[in-house]
């Protein structure tokens, strides 16, 4: 009823200033209208017959057109989210681990790389952005049907945003890989990737991104706070659960044997989000710039949080602190990058660095589960955090007409996504991880375990 009532005031609207414009056009006298005619006794001015303007064509609506700068621009954020997973998060995580076990840490990184960047041209990105209903896409898009080099996705080539998308498919899978360090097989982690991605991944971007349920309640998702951060901390955990505890913890060290990797992993990861959030703007404009900003400032004020945070409870602040409290600031203003001021982020990434580090101690603790490297603690924490207060800080000034008018109507639709994300995450991830123990298993036996992944998986070791 309403959409009819605004449509017939449209009208009216419309139909009122075309009467007025046309009385205007006839009743007012254009200069060229009056004409002199010569006569033997006189000079007689006679009023020219007015003639009929043309009529005028119908506008043809704007087709959209390709824009050199944000395809260049786009190209570039391909190749940093991309940097972000290998090599960054393999070192990030392949630090913290010891030593028998930095190899297969890496290979989790890599295989992602390899298998999602696969299944995503076959069947993924159609999931994810094809034709379908609220919560999945269609099969239209497989194999990237019908994508041709002309084609476009607003002012980039679609093959280019195919791309893009791909890569944030591949960090949110390398992410996971976080929760189950030093005890998962290597088949098992291969074969749960590939479906993973296409029941879990894709149908949630779908929501938030391709035009699904979410996307039309208006929820507010920049960079992928629910797609990609809660998504693959809440599998992360029900992954740890099902694995169970590593050997020996609380009874050996479990101290990252080179935090060098750790450190440089954290730093490539840092720049590489600069195409995460700014590419996200799919443009190569102000929305990029803030978001560029935004990011910076989160996640340097989310470290000093942190560190902060850390002297005060431990007596120190430590160097891996820092690492970790920055990517939480960056985790946290993922989905708000582009909606916020510079003063909303400076707010989002102090309570970023604080949060996170309550989820990766205190929270930690009281769940009593073996997340090895806190992918849970980091990201769903993180990302749940920065979801919410992303309805709380998006601003007028940012976005215009398009911020959210009521703020607490907002802050109900990102929780809808928030819980949503949560439940069907931990649901089918579960169902998923189950079925595979049942055929081939999940964890490695107790000596192959004891020996370290690097030689019982893989057969290599570093000296």
């Amino acid at each position: 009823m309403k959409k009819m009532l605004l449509a017939l005031g449209l009208s009216s609207a419309l139909l009122s200033g075309s009467v007025a414009w046309a009385e205007d056009a006839v009743t007012e006298p254009a200069a060229s209208n009056v004409v002199t005619v010569s006569t033997d006794s006189a000079t007689t001015p006679v009023a020219a017959t007015p003639q009929e303007a043309p009529a005028a064509s119908p506008a043809e609506p704007a087709k959209p057109k390709l824009d050199t700068g944000d395809t260049a621009w786009i190209l570039v954020s391909t190749a940093l989210v991309l940097l972000m997973t290998i090599p960054g998060l393999a070192l990030f995580y392949g630090g913290m681990v010891r030593k028998k076990n930095v190899l297969s840490t890496m290979a989790h990184s890599l295989s992602a790389a390899a298998i999602v960047s696969v299944v995503w041209v076959v069947i993924g990105y159609s999931l994810a952005f094809g034709s379908g209903n609220a919560f999945i896409g269609g099969l239209d898009k497989a194999m990237l049907s019908g994508i041709t080099t002309d084609a476009l996705s607003g002012t980039i080539p679609e093959i280019l945003f195919v791309i893009f998308q791909m890569t944030f498919a591949i960090i949110t899978v390398a992410i996971i890989s976080g929760s189950v360090a030093d005890r998962m097989k290597f088949g098992a982690w291969l074969t749960f990737i590939t479906f993973w991605v296409i029941i879990v991944y894709a149908p949630i971007a779908h929501w938030v991104w391709g035009g699904g349920w979410l996307m039309n309640d208006g929820a507010l998702d920049f960079a992928g706070g629910t797609v990609v951060h809660i998504n693959s901390g809440v599998a992360g955990l029900v992954a740890a659960v099902l694995l169970g505890k590593r050997m020996g913890l609380g009874k050996e060290s479990m101290a990252p044997h080179n935090l060098t990797l750790t450190v440089l992993g954290a730093s490539l990861v840092w720049v590489g989000w600069f195409g995460f959030n700014g590419g996200s703007a799919l443009g190569a404009n102000g929305s990029a710039a803030y978001a560029l900003v935004t990011t910076q400032v989160a996640a340097a004020t989310a470290a000093i949080a942190w560190l902060i945070v850390e002297k005060i409870v431990r007596g120190k602040a430590s160097v891996l602190g820092a690492a970790s409290g920055a990517v939480a600031g960056l985790v946290v203003i993922t989905p708000a990058a582009g909606f916020v001021t510079v003063g909303g982020a400076l707010i989002m990434g102090l309570i970023g660095g604080v949060v996170c580090f309550w989820g990766t101690t205190g929270l930690k603790r009281v769940l009593k589960i073996d997340d090895s490297l806190d992918a849970f603690g980091l990201h769903a924490v993180g990302g749940i955090a920065g979801a919410l207060l992303t309805a709380v800080f998006a601003s007028s000034f940012i976005m215009g007409e398009k911020a959210p008018a009521d703020m607490l109507h907002q802050l109900w639709v990102q929780t809808e996504g928030v819980l949503a994300t949560i439940a069907y995450s931990a649901v089918v991830t579960f169902i998923l991880l189950k079925v595979i123990d049942l055929v081939i298993g999940l964890r490695v036996e107790r000596d192959d375990e004891r020996m370290g992944l690097d030689l019982s998986q893989h057969g290599e070791r570093i000296d």
